[in-house]
């Protein structure tokens, strides 16, 4: 993609390019609008429209599975034909139109009969503003980044730092977001909440704007004559993507509302690409790239479950606050998702220091050690849960300092195996396919999302039409899935950590 040579060193502020600042600015309220639409979603699914647990579940696992699988189709979209900065302009604009249609929420559903019934067209609309937002975060998520990397040479040593910069603004828009959005919207009114988050995604998109004169050279199209190339009297071939993103609006608008179709579709890719990759590695590698590839294999593997279980934060923990977290007057349920971009931005630089500190003498854990840790600190979050569970009143209530706790030992967990993902597939994928492994990397995030809400589902307590069940029993409820949750992300943590030395070595000298 074409950029200005040395124009990384022209109109600096605080040492680095001013279009760093434009991209945090914009990625920071992007994320405002992400997180704070997805504080409040489960919550309105559940309450407003009266959906049980596991329908909800499987409608947040089917948005989010969705929003991670579409960057892949963007990515390449804008590397082949758009450039990033066309395509980050292309999806904030779809971002605004989804947000604020989530704004138009209709009136609340209600039990006649024994038959809960809904708004038809508020209720489309609404999966309306979810395919928005899913087709937006595919044209601008993958793209922004991409941009932050070419504003500097490769060998530049302010890179890694613009990189924490441009982080710390997603983390910052998400902890701001989750306690704005959440209150107002628990408060006031969900339109309000969602309202707040459309307001977040039209300021990225004007600070995107005013300020692209600081991004010129920079995530140009490859081709830019090839745009203006006329498909149809009325159609050049950058018209022709607009307008075909556009459209899949309408499609993925159908496919949200087909969750088990959905997940069955999910299912044959991921044992597609299970079984593809097995082949290829026994039959199309020598005997170091095949122990590589399958070692990849299997870490991504662990990663599905390790993100299955930490996505439990925007569903099934969230109805678990609602429910039975004493929280006090002033906060509310959707509020503590702050708490992991919280801990992100006071703990990062830590993990930072304490990875080049260990490295440094020769103690660094490896990869697949950094996985089984992640695994453990993941199920360790639940079993806290359970011991708190344990200590709650006659009311069913835990203390809040349980769920802080949990929230502590899921982002450690995070901080484990976050950075080393995608470092790890481009160093154990083949050459050959290296594009292919780093797009079934990002996919599993899909899978994942899904498998979360799928888990999320297995905890519904609400299945007549709202009428949740008192709080002892609820507790008892996510008491035991939470328990086996535990049990089963521990075990599995033990087991990689075993055998990480044996993985270690089929790396053949990838650390």
């Amino acid at each position: 993609m074409a950029a200005v040579p040395g124009a990384s060193t022209a109109g600096e502020f605080l040492g680095h390019p001013k279009g760093l600042f434009v991209l945090f600015f914009t990625e920071m309220w992007e994320r405002f609008s992400y997180y704070g639409m997805r504080a409040l979603l489960v919550l309105y699914l559940t309450k407003h429209y009266l959906y049980g647990d596991r329908d909800a579940g499987l409608i947040l696992g089917s948005y989010g599975s969705l929003v991670y699988a579409m960057p892949v189709i963007g990515g390449l979209i804008a590397d082949r034909y758009l450039g990033y900065r066309k395509a980050i302009t292309f999806g904030a604009i779809l971002l605004v139109c989804g947000h604020f249609g989530m704004a138009f929420e209709g009136p609340p559903a209600t039990l006649e009969n024994g038959m809960i019934v809904r708004d038809p067209v508020y209720q489309q609309v609404f999966y309306l503003s979810l395919a928005f937002i899913i087709i937006g975060v595919g044209f601008l998520k993958a793209n922004i980044s991409t941009i932050v990397g070419q504003l500097y040479d490769r060998d530049d040593p302010r890179r890694d730092g613009a990189f924490t910069i441009f982080y710390m603004g997603i983390n910052i828009g998400a902890f701001v977001a989750t306690l704005a959005c959440g209150y107002i919207g628990e408060t006031y009114d969900w339109r309000y909440g969602f309202g707040l988050a459309g307001i977040g995604m039209l300021a990225g998109l004007l600070v995107f704007q005013v300020n692209r004169r600081h991004l010129l050279g920079y995530g140009e199209p490859p081709e830019a004559a090839r745009l203006d190339e006329k498909i149809l009297p009325l159609l050049t071939r950058e018209r022709l993507i607009y307008l075909v993103g556009a459209l899949s609006v309408f499609g993925i608008w159908t496919v949200i509302q087909r969750t088990t179709e959905l997940g069955v579709i999910l299912g044959f890719a991921g044992g597609a690409v299970v079984l593809w990759t097995l082949w290829f590695s026994v039959f199309r590698c020598d005997p170091v790239e095949r122990d590589r590839m399958i070692v990849m294999l299997v870490l991504t593997a662990t990663s599905v479950l390790f993100w299955a279980l930490f996505e439990q934060a925007g569903s099934s923990l969230t109805l678990f606050t609602d429910r039975n977290v004493d929280m006090g007057g002033f906060i509310k349920a959707s509020m503590f998702q702050s708490l992991n971009p919280f801990f992100i931005m006071t703990l990062a630089p830590i993990f930072a220091w304490l990875w080049v500190r260990l490295s440094r003498s020769g103690y660094e854990p490896t990869t697949p050690t950094k996985f089984g840790l992640a695994l453990m600190q993941v199920g360790l979050g639940f079993a806290v849960l359970v011991y708190g569970a344990s200590l709650a009143g006659e009311d069913g209530k835990v203390n809040m300092i349980w769920l802080a706790l949990m929230y502590l030992l899921h982002t450690t967990g995070e901080l484990c195996i976050s950075p080393v993902g995608l470092s790890m597939v481009t160093k154990l994928a083949v050459a050959r396919v290296a594009a292919m492994m780093m797009g079934v990397w990002f996919l599993s995030s899909s899978f994942a999302a899904y498998a979360g809400g799928l888990i999320a589902g297995t905890m519904a307590i609400d299945e007549s039409g709202g009428d949740a069940l008192e709080p002892l029993a609820a507790l008892a409820v996510y008491t035991e899935v939470f328990d086996k949750l535990a049990m089963v992300s521990i075990g599995l943590g033990v087991v990689v950590l075993l055998l990480a030395r044996f993985l270690s070595r089929r790396m053949h000298g990838v650390h």
